[in-house]
């Protein structure tokens, strides 16, 4: 399938490992001019090399300037934005009943406030070509709140919110507005949760890793690029009529539809 995107422009946030790198290279794969970005430049300008068409730029997204940079530098080495992948850091593991004041905000700023300055910077560019797509990497943590991960539920579920409201604002003038959202997908981010939970269980990594996998309807953990070929899609012409909605790429792992 023709995804339509060979010379859109795409800024993919957090892509220098795991489920954002998997979308860069998928988006690459596709034709689109690729900003891959992340705290390590060696990292980004080494996923760059990879692709037909990109730029690795250093930033920290959660500093202060940090979007405005992102998206200067992608303006100068591609012009306009057409697509937006939006991705961030998973805030570290903890229950709802130990979480602080600090660290909430924290996880609304750095998986909500981050994201909106974001949109709100390449969307009205976007309106007025009648043309773009946002995509947000999210959790199945937004169906179904995943146990001790309470600063993630808490922080996905907003940005979850803020972009279903936006779709709906932006529908008629050709953006789409969509989430994906992952299950256990073979990360280092998904490696450093079962290291926790092998920690908090007594039990080794592989046992844990174990009863993960039997969790999962498919019986595996997810593969990056099988993630990044869904995102890819909800970024194509051919999914121009599909907005406002979450996507689960999870083996079957959320027992609702």
């Amino acid at each position: 399938m023709d995804l339509g995107i060979s010379g859109r422009t795409a800024v993919v946030c957090a892509s220098t490992s795991g489920l954002g790198a998997a979308t860069a290279r998928a988006l690459g794969a596709e034709g689109a001019n690729v900003v891959v970005s992340g705290r390590r430049e060696d990292l980004a300008k080494a996923i760059a090399a990879e692709l037909p068409s990109a730029v690795g730029v250093a930033v920290d997204l959660t500093a202060p300037g940090g979007p405005e940079a992102l998206l200067r530098a992608a303006n100068e080495a591609f012009g306009d934005v057409d697509i937006l992948v939006l991705n961030g850091p998973g805030p570290r593991p903890a229950t709802a009943s130990t979480l602080d004041t600090e660290s909430t905000v924290k996880a609304l700023h750095d998986l909500l406030l981050v994201q909106q300055t974001l949109v709100n910077a390449v969307l009205p560019g976007m309106r007025e070509r009648g043309w773009g797509r946002i995509v947000a990497i999210a959790s199945s943590g937004v169906v179904q709140p995943l146990p001790n991960l309470a600063l993630s539920n808490i922080g996905r579920t907003a940005l979850a919110a803020y972009l279903k409201s936006l779709a709906t604002d932006v529908a008629a003038d050709g953006v789409t507005v969509n989430l994906v959202l992952p299950g256990r997908i073979a990360t280092d981010r998904t490696e450093s949760l079962d290291k926790a939970q092998a920690e908090r269980s007594g039990r080794s990594v592989d046992e844990a890793r174990a009863d993960s996998e039997r969790s999962i309807p498919a019986r595996r953990y997810g593969r990056p690029e099988e993630f990044g070929a869904v995102t890819a899609f909800l970024c194509g012409a051919p999914a121009s009529y599909t907005t406002g909605t979450a996507v689960r790429c999870d083996g079957g792992l959320v027992g609702v539809l």
